[in-house]
């Protein structure tokens, strides 16, 4: 069952979507990327797939998406609405842990205003497809804040994802210890978009990301329990 939620912002109020199942174990507050909104097919597959697997999914609009315009919202706003659908997965999932993160620039500004201030309720992050640099400009400069975080991490990642060089990425993720994990999806780019030679579909794609992904808040959420 999906149910459409309206938050409040600063600058107004967004749309979102919660994906409830029947029994849920833990909740995933899900950020669009910079492109597409909350509607966009992936985010709708990974929500679906989730709630199939027993986790909830809430999934929101920035205020630049809402309003329909072509350029993301600076950080400190895009941080404060993170923070507002943290607070509003925490008031109507009281008693589920709660994974933040998304899909590249929504998981970028989830890590950031977790480094800024510990997100309520929130015992791990989860990116898909963490924008680590612009292509073709590899630099780590966009993951220094992730050594702040204290919390649990999993960076889900196509081998050929152009965001994020994997001699950046790898060591990166070396370097932030237990505390975060990397699972590569073979042959994916930044939209996991496999080529036909790799003998896989999307659908086998998508089913190991969403393997990962609930594997993983599993284990986060019962840890915190």
């Amino acid at each position: 069952m999906t149910e459409k939620l309206s938050i409040t912002v600063e600058e107004g109020k967004v749309s979102a979507l919660l994906d409830l199942p029947a029994k849920p174990r833990a909740a995933y507050v899900l950020a669009h990327g910079a492109g597409a909104g909350m509607t966009h097919p992936f985010l709708t597959a990974v929500a679906n797939g989730l709630a199939m697997r027993g986790i909830a999914t809430l999934r929101y609009q920035f205020p630049y998406m809402e309003r329909k315009a072509g350029r993301p919202d600076n950080p400190r706003v895009a941080e404060a609405t993170v923070r507002a659908a943290v607070e509003e997965a925490g008031r109507r999932l009281k008693k589920l842990p709660l994974i933040a993160g998304g899909k590249s620039f929504g998981g970028r500004m989830t890590s950031q205003a977790e480094a800024a201030a510990h997100l309520p309720g929130v015992v791990g992050l989860a990116f898909l497809g963490f924008p680590l640099h612009a292509p073709g400009k590899p630099s780590d400069a966009r993951g220094e804040h992730l050594a702040i975080i204290k919390i649990p991490m999993l960076f889900l990642q196509g081998d050929r994802d152009d965001f994020a060089d994997l001699k950046l990425l790898k060591p990166m993720v070396k370097d932030l210890g237990k505390r975060a994990r990397l699972h590569l999806v073979d042959d994916g780019d930044h939209s996991f978009n496999v080529r036909k030679a790799s003998g896989r579909d999307s659908k086998a794609v998508m089913e190991e990301i969403l393997d990962a992904l609930a594997a993983w808040i599993d284990g986060v959420a019962l840890k915190s329990a």
